[in-house]
């Protein structure tokens, strides 16, 4: 037995926008009767703010997919179209407190629902720029497109995270050996992303030192010092210390820092100083 949380059985047994948007100008269908699981969505966009005024659903499947179609709608009323299409299957699990790992392929359902009405509204074909995906799941109608795009974007591992954020799989196994074929692709171009990440990273920070390294004996000279605790993306901490700590200048010796960086690396860096209890409390060098 799946144990559901009471939000979920909240928007299951009383679900919200339940209906068909009267004068709809969006509508997203996707899944089949014949898979089990579908889900109409309908939306009425205000056309000079793109704001969703109204969001109405039909659902055929179980109690999960009947929740995560209330909270779908619940979240993208009031919001504008470039809002909602950030919306992510996690964010309708989350709304809901959670659903039973079996069951998140119906959060994945509902943002792809939304999907396919934004870009109703707007004309376009979802993934036209896409070559046709190659058909995994004979029974529910997956291809590797979906496959890949939900792997990536929910951090995906196993065979059974596939099965059950997609549904790929879950009628019978003929098609596990190609899931697993697909997953391992995408996790080996994950771990190559990740390792050029770190390369980056690791080549940035250097540039960074070479920075400190200049401006660290005239800020000596004056009875200061100075450090680098962490390079997080566009964000550089440094440790001003000695002469330097509650000094009147520490501002204009970090602005000065932030001008030679964001020189070095070509691109904005902002610099915050930080003291040697927050490099205690969890920052780390690099």
């Amino acid at each position: 037995m799946w144990d559901y949380s009471e939000k979920v059985k909240e928007h299951f047994f009383s679900p919200n926008n339940a209906k068909v948007v009267k004068d709809a100008n969006a509508t997203g269908e996707v899944g089949s009767l014949s898979c089990g699981d579908a889900l109409s969505l309908t939306l009425k966009v205000n056309p000079e703010t793109e704001i969703i005024e109204d969001a109405g659903f039909q659902t055929f499947g179980c109690g999960s997919a009947i929740a995560s179609s209330s909270a779908l709608t619940t979240l993208i009323i009031g919001q504008s179209l470039d809002q909602a299409s950030q919306l992510t299957n996690q964010d309708i699990a989350d709304y809901l407190d959670g659903l039973p790992p079996e069951k998140m392929h119906c959060s994945v359902m509902g943002m792809e629902a939304l999907e396919a009405a934004i870009a109703d509204y707007r004309g376009e074909i979802v993934d036209e720029h896409e070559e046709e995906g190659e058909l995994i799941c004979k029974c529910f109608a997956i291809d590797d497109v979906l496959i890949k795009k939900v792997v990536r974007e929910n951090k995906l591992t196993t065979l059974d995270d596939v099965i059950n954020y997609t549904k790929a799989g879950g009628g019978c196994s003929a098609c596990h050996e190609k899931i697993e074929l697909v997953l391992e692709a995408c996790l080996e171009e994950y771990a190559t992303e990740d390792l050029e990440a770190t390369e980056h990273k690791t080549s940035e920070l250097e540039l960074v030192e070479q920075v400190i390294a200049e401006v660290r004996p005239s800020i000596e000279a004056d009875g200061g010092q100075v450090d680098i605790v962490e390079l997080d993306n566009d964000l550089l901490f440094i440790s001003l210390e000695g002469a330097c700590s509650g000094c009147g200048m520490a501002g204009m010796t970090a602005m000065n820092i932030e001008n030679k960086v964001s020189k070095k690396l070509g691109r904005s860096i902002t610099v915050f100083p930080v003291s040697n209890e927050k490099r205690l409390e969890g920052t780390h060098h690099g």
